[in-house]
């Protein structure tokens, strides 16, 4: 039987920032994953300043051995087939990265001892728990993403009774033919809402590498979504005409449809396991590393007390910095028709692209970030 003070399911960027603090502190860590790294993750992936903040990771360091790193100094985003707004800034105000080389560079990073497999049953014991029947810790995070098998442990009802988002991607390496036909700039990731405001589909292209996609609230349709989005794309010649046409698709929570537990007795959630992806972006990341940095922190602070009420600091830091979770927005009850014309406008609006669409609800520059 191997033996750790705390196990972490799941080795993305949740899973291994918990890692990486919890062993700084000098408490023994074993982090499961199902696959090894590193492994194909996709996602449009790119990192603000706050996270490499919270990281405590410069992006030069974090380019320095070859990694993709692409600076971003503007978006360009719309309503699908309707008018664009070009917005930019004098400095970089995100970093394009791909996840097949962040997520393994997190979790090297981390040091934790690593084990992969899939976790297969995790039994309750009085001082903890066992996973798989060969491995014992005193505290288990589900760091494992959406389907994450410690949050259906904790209650949730995973893939059934949840609000999902579902998207579709694909990345790709451009071949030199590739990049002369499409007019995708690094610089410039480009974002284009669906006029029901459900969802949007992104180009980013980071380095040698396209990323295209598309994920709506409403799952419905969900392959044509993608394909009349694909079409739109090439007719505008933003993406190459031989894009490869075989999208994998995930799923995930928005942090105010989520009904999951943050913890329990001797256990926590944290990233896409906990529900934390920013309601209008859907951007994980930032979340995810940040819930780690909080759950990281609480187990510190409890001194090997890891019953339900010494882990309750976590979710009041949770609370303080990502607020109530709410079911429904002003948007849930706006008519169909009204929806579409607010759209419209003010999409196509500079002060409101650049002030509320990018800074507040991409870049989330109003809120300070945390310091490693």
């Amino acid at each position: 039987m191997d033996r750790c003070e705390v196990l972490i399911v799941g080795g993305g960027p949740a899973g291994s920032t918990c890692a990486t603090r919890l062993r700084q502190a000098g408490i023994d860590v074993i982090v499961l994953d199902r696959k090894a790294f590193p492994r194909d993750k996709i996602c449009a992936g790119w990192v603000t300043p706050a996270v490499w903040s919270a990281l405590g990771v410069t992006p030069e360091a974090y380019a320095r051995d070859g990694r993709t790193l692409q600076p971003i100094t503007g978006f360009r985003t719309g309503i699908i087939g309707g008018a664009e707004v070009d917005t930019r800034y004098d400095t970089p105000v995100s970093y394009g990265i791909r996840r097949f080389e962040f997520d393994a560079y997190l979790l090297e990073r981390s040091g934790a001892r690593r084990v992969t497999a899939p976790l297969k049953s995790l039994e309750r014991t009085d001082d903890g728990w066992i996973a798989d029947g060969a491995i014992a810790a005193r505290l288990v995070i589900g760091a494992g993403g959406h389907f994450c098998p410690v949050a259906r442990e904790l209650g949730a009802a995973l893939g059934q009774s949840e609000q999902i988002v579902a998207a579709q991607e694909i990345e790709f390496p451009l071949t030199d033919a590739q990049r002369a036909q499409s007019a995708a700039d690094g610089h410039v990731p480009e974002l284009y809402f669906c006029d029901d405001l459900k969802g949007y589909g992104w180009v980013v292209r980071k380095g040698a590498y396209l990323n295209v996609g598309l994920g709506r609230e409403d799952n419905h349709k969900l392959a044509e979504h993608v394909a009349t989005f694909a079409r739109w794309l090439k007719q505008k010649g933003r993406v190459p005409q031989d894009m490869p046409e075989k999208f994998g698709g995930h799923a995930y929570l928005l942090y105010n449809h989520a009904a999951r537990p943050l913890l329990a007795d001797r256990a926590l959630l944290i990233g896409d396991a906990a529900g934390l992806a920013y309601p209008q972006s859907g951007e994980g990341i930032r979340p995810a590393v940040e819930s780690a940095v909080f759950a990281a922190d609480t187990i510190v602070a409890a001194a090997g007390d890891y019953r339900e009420a010494a882990l309750a600091p976590y979710r009041d830091r949770m609370l303080a910095r990502f607020g109530q979770r709410q079911a429904a927005s002003l948007l849930d009850h706006m008519p169909e028709g009204l929806k579409r014309f607010a759209a419209t406008r003010l999409m196509a609006n500079a002060w409101f692209t650049r002030h509320v669409v990018i800074d507040k609800w991409f870049l989330h520059t109003e809120q300070p970030a945390l310091v490693a």
